[in-house]
Parts: structure tokens; sequence; C-alpha cells
């Protein structure tokens, strides 16, 4: 359990908190993406898309709307099946928007946004931009209105516009770079003061701890959930994909997930 004073904007919990300022968020994303937001809606944290009941559902970070557009915004300590992932969010959140009865048309254009503490691509790009192309004629869009994109703060040094490299270096050092990641740190020092979000944070690891002492408890067939959760680390460590780690150990992929969390979380950033 990593103490509430050490959090940064890279862990998971400050990071949605501060983003659950409107302007904060605005800004980011315009920073980000270069466009010009018209108005967004409150931000939605760790918004929950289930369609329906038979199929997974999906968490996702910061979940946002302008009048025409969707941002999910993502912070991503691991690097695991990327591709993947944006594929199932991406789904989930045309299905959330379509309404049934309406016309494909009334999608809104889509932003799924990876800010990533590690490089997901091992090219040493600072951002990596996703649409869909023609292989044949690279110049064809295929015009679905969907875009990803993966903010590499590790290389930050080689990102040519001013304002992202300041907030990827920022994601890097957790050192203010210039005025917007100032207002960050501002944020984030303002929340540690606050002796409900101490409590907030607190309670949300008690809970994680009780539910792993239950597990302890009762035992998962074929070893007891504290030997899974050891080799599950291990799994971890040796760089096998969340659901190899699973199918290995036999813990939920979630339990898997939030473990792979919890482990960055205690590791020094960048």
């Amino acid at each position: 359990m990593k103490k509430f004073q050490d959090l940064t904007f890279s862990d998971h919990y400050m990071f949605e908190k501060v983003l659950q300022n409107k302007d904060i968020c605005k800004e980011l994303l315009e920073r980000l993406l270069k466009i010009q937001i018209v108005r967004l809606e409150y931000p939605e944290i760790e918004k929950t898309i289930s369609p329906y009941y038979e199929t997974r559902g999906v968490r996702l970070d910061v979940y946002v709307k302008d009048s025409d557009k969707v941002f999910d915004i993502e912070l991503q300590n691991f690097t695991d099946l990327l591709g993947l992932r944006t594929r199932y969010y991406q789904s989930m959140i045309d299905a959330d928007n379509l309404i049934k009865g309406e016309h494909y048309s009334d999608l809104p254009q889509s932003f799924i946004i990876f800010i990533c503490t590690q490089d997901p691509f091992g090219k040493d790009l600072p951002i990596y931009t996703f649409q869909n192309r023609c292989n044949e004629n690279t110049d064809i869009l295929l015009e679905d209105k969907t875009i990803k994109k993966f903010f590499n703060a590790n290389s930050y040094n080689k990102e040519e516009d001013v304002e992202i490299k300041a907030f990827l270096e920022y994601i890097c050092k957790q050192e203010p770079v210039d005025n917007f990641t100032d207002k960050i740190s501002t944020i984030i020092d303002n929340i540690k003061q606050q002796e409900t979000n101490k409590r907030e944070y607190e309670s949300m690891n008690i809970h994680d701890q009780d539910t792993f002492r239950r597990g302890k408890q009762e035992g998962i067939q074929q070893g007891t959930f504290e030997t899974k959760i050891e080799t599950a680390k291990k799994f971890l460590a040796m760089g096998l994909t969340f659901e190899q780690v699973a199918e290995g150990t036999g813990l939920p992929l979630e339990t898997v997930e939030e473990l792979a969390k919890d482990i960055t979380a205690t590791q020094k950033n960048c």
C-alpha cells in the first residue's frame, strides 16, 4: 500500500482525482490533441460500460464528452495487449453512444488516449497515433472517426511540441516544468491536504486488503490465494501477459490486472 502523501500524478487514484477538475481535463485534451473543445461534459471517473449482462464490461479511467466527440483517457503503467484493449474499449464506447434506432452517422468522433509511463511499442517515439487506413493506398482513410493515441513519457525529449513535451516530462519526472504542470502539481498538493481524500484512499486499500484476507482464508482450488498471488507476481516479472498469468494461476483476470497496477505503483517512476 503506497502512502497517501507519496502519491503522484502517475498513480491511478491521483490521476483520476486531478482529472475530475473540468478545466484541467479540458486543457489536457486540447494540449495533447491540438483541437479546440467547445463544451466538455463533466469528467466521469472509472466509468463502467457493460451493454449486456452477459458481456464483459470495461472500466474506463476518465471518460468525457464534447458536443460531437468522446474521449477516453487512460493511465497505463503496463504495455500488455494494448491493441486488443483499445479494440474492446472502442466497441464498448460505440455501444454506449449509439442508442437503439439511431443511425451509424450519429456516432461521434472518438479518441482513446493512453498516457504511458513505459514505451508501449519499443520504438522510442513520444507519440504513436493509429487510424484505420487502406494497406494498398495509405492515403485512403476508413473514415470511421476513431483515433487511438499513445503518449510515451520516457521519450519526452524527442517531442517537438513544447506543450506535449512538458507534460510528458512531468509524467516521467513528477516535477512541474511549465504553467500547466505547475497547476496539476498544485491541485495534487491541495488534494493531499484534505483529510477526506486520505480516508477515501485508505478505505479503498482496506477494501482490497480485506478481499485479499478473505481469499486467503477461504483458499482457492489447487492452492491458496496467497500462493497464487505470489506466483502471479513472478509470472508478471517474467513478462507473461495478464491472460497467461490468469490461466496459469487460476486467478480472475481482473485480479491480475489490479495486482499489476499495485506493483507498478510501488516502482520508481521512469
